[in-house]
């Protein structure tokens, strides 16, 4: 597995959100971004995960909700990874396609886009 700190993989992370073109930040809405170390041991090779109400389902009972989450996994990303160059292309691969289920896109449409 490559080796890379928590700290530099989270900064990789913030680099990625970074990059989201501002006009398209700007339309996030309670949604806060983590790093955790390891998914669910049920989906040991998920690289991200998104969980909450896309900004298309939400309604007027959405009120008060707590933030959406939005999770990247350092673990299977530096495994599946062979040197810095790759995890910075699959962290912004994962951020933006976790971003995107916020905004109610789907796995099929986001491999379409080349984002799966």
């Amino acid at each position: 597995m490559l080796e890379m700190t928590t700290e530099r993989f989270e900064e990789l992370v913030s680099e990625a959100l970074d990059s989201v073109p501002p006009e398209l930040a700007a339309l996030m809405d309670n949604v806060a971004v983590f790093v955790e170390d390891e998914p669910p041991s049920h989906d040991p090779e998920l690289l991200g995960w998104y969980e909450g109400i896309p900004l298309t389902e939400r309604d007027w009972a959405y009120a008060g909700a707590l933030p959406d989450r939005i999770v990247i996994f350092r673990g299977p990303t530096l495994r599946m990874c062979e040197d810095e160059d790759e995890v910075i292309d699959e962290v912004h691969v994962t951020v933006v396609h976790e971003i995107a289920h916020h905004f109610g896109i789907d796995d099929d449409r986001l491999h379409e886009l080349g984002y799966g």
